[in-house]
């Protein structure tokens, strides 16, 4: 029993290792230009096939590194949306669509490359479709768009889409900015996540709640 259960610490140590090596090089040089073989030989294993044995495919890999960050943002989101008062907004639910993600990308430290990550894969349609994929899962962030979606009920179908796609975007290349921005101890506008997300935040709910060009 005791050598199953050193084994199994073992390799969930080796699994997190790779996790954490190909998240750092894919976020660095593009999830395309890295390959199993590095990501094995910079994890320090010996064996250059680890990543295929541990996880299967690239495709599995990005997937896997995914789904280890959408649960600790999807529990920040739950939390989030169980404060809420009885008539919440668009801020509220934008403060909510935001926070759950940058609350947990502070948490992290410096340097960090989760957010740099995820721009890696929203610049790469086949990638995205990974990311998207995942999100489909999560109830909290339907229920972040639903609740938007009522408030922001009488634009045009077209132009909330839009809106929606742009809202996107800023967070995820946002992030990535001030993430690499402190790992390079680059001056940033914000000091903190925190401070960075009431940015974003102000950003987002004018951009959802602008007038429409007739």
């Amino acid at each position: 029993m005791m050598s199953k259960t050193v084994r199994s610490a073992r390799v969930n140590a080796t699994r997190d290792l790779i996790l954490a090596t190909a998240e750092r090089m894919f976020a660095e040089r593009g999830v395309h230009e890295v390959s199993n073989r590095q990501i094995s030989e910079a994890a320090g294993q010996g064996n250059n096939t680890a990543v295929g044995y541990h996880f299967g495919t690239k495709t599995d890999l990005v997937r896997e590194i995914v789904r280890k960050h959408a649960a600790p943002v999807e529990e920040r989101r739950r939390e989030l949306i169980a404060e809420l008062g009885a008539d919440p907004d668009v801020r509220d639910w934008v403060t909510i669509l935001v926070r759950s993600s940058t609350d947990h990308m502070g948490s992290l430290g410096t340097p960090s490359w989760t957010a740099r990550f995820n721009a890696q894969l929203m610049n790469d349609p086949s990638l995205r479709q990974i990311q998207l994929q995942e999100s489909l899962g999560s109830p909290t962030l339907q229920r972040v768009i639903e609740g938007l979606s009522d408030h922001l009920a009488e634009l045009p179908p077209p132009v909330r889409i839009e809106r929606g796609d742009m809202a996107r975007h800023l967070i995820i290349q946002m992030t990535a900015e001030f993430e690499l921005a402190l790992a390079e101890g680059t001056p940033t506008a914000r000091a903190t996540w925190h401070e960075m997300a009431d940015g974003l935040i102000d950003g987002i709910v004018g951009l959802l709640t602008a007038p429409v060009t007739a």
